[in-house]
C-alpha cells in the first residue's frame, strides 16, 4: 500500500542527504551552488506539499495534539523558508550565505525530528489506510506538478489562520 507518511519520510532522507552533500562540497563554489539550488527548491516544495496535502488531514483525523503539531510545523516551515530566502541574498560560499544555510539546516533538522516523533506517528495511529493511500497519490501528483518549484508559494503563513482555514 502506498502511504503518505512513507513518502514524507523519503523526502526527509533526501533533505538530509542534500545537507550532507553541502558538507562534501564545502570548498567548491560551483558544487555548493549546484547542490544548494536543488536543496533550496526541495525545502520549499516539501514544505508546501506538506501544507497542501498532509497537514489539512492531520487536523481532521489527528489526536488532541494535531493543532499544536500543525502550528509548530507551519512555524518551522516559515523559519526554513526565511533562511532559504536569506541565503539567496548572499553569494554562495560567503560567510553570510553559510550562516543562512546553517540556520536552514538547524531549523530543518529540528522540524524533521519533531514531525517524525509527533505528527507522523499521530497520523499513522489515527488515519485509515485508505486515506493514507489516497493522500500518497495526491502527494505524488502534487510533487510531480510542482517539483520544478514553479507555482510554489514560498511566503510565510500565519499558523493560526492556516489552522482555521483547514479545520
Amino acid at each position: 500500500m502506498l502511504d503518505v507518511t512513507a513518502l514524507i519520510l523519503a523526502d526527509h532522507a533526501t533533505l538530509r542527504r542534500g545537507f550532507a552533500m553541502l558538507d562534501d562540497a564545502h570548498d567548491d563554489p560551483a558544487a555548493l551552488a549546484a547542490v544548494w539550488k536543488g536543496l533550496a527548491r526541495m525545502l520549499d516544495v516539501h514544505a508546501a506539499c506538506e501544507e497542501e496535502v498532509f497537514y489539512p488531514h492531520l487536523l481532521q483525523v489527528g489526536d488532541d495534539d494535531a493543532e499544536d503539531e500543525t502550528d509548530d510545523a507551519v512555524r518551522d516551515h516559515n523559519e526554513i523558508r526565511d533562511a532559504v530566502r536569506a541565503a539567496e541574498q548572499h553569494g554562495v560560499g560567503t560567510d553570510e550565505w553559510r550562516a543562512a544555510v546553517k540556520k536552514a539546516r538547524v531549523e530543518n533538522d529540528d522540524h524533521l525530528a519533531e514531525e517524525e516523533h509527533d505528527a507522523l506517528p499521530d497520523f499513522r495511529r489515527n488515519a485509515p489506510d485508505e486515506l493514507r493511500a489516497r493522500l500518497a497519490v495526491q502527494w505524488l501528483e502534487w510533487r510531480y506538478a510542482h517539483d520544478s518549484g514553479a507555482g510554489v508559494d514560498t511566503g510565510d503563513k500565519d499558523p493560526q489562520q492556516y489552522i482555521a482555514e483547514h479545520s
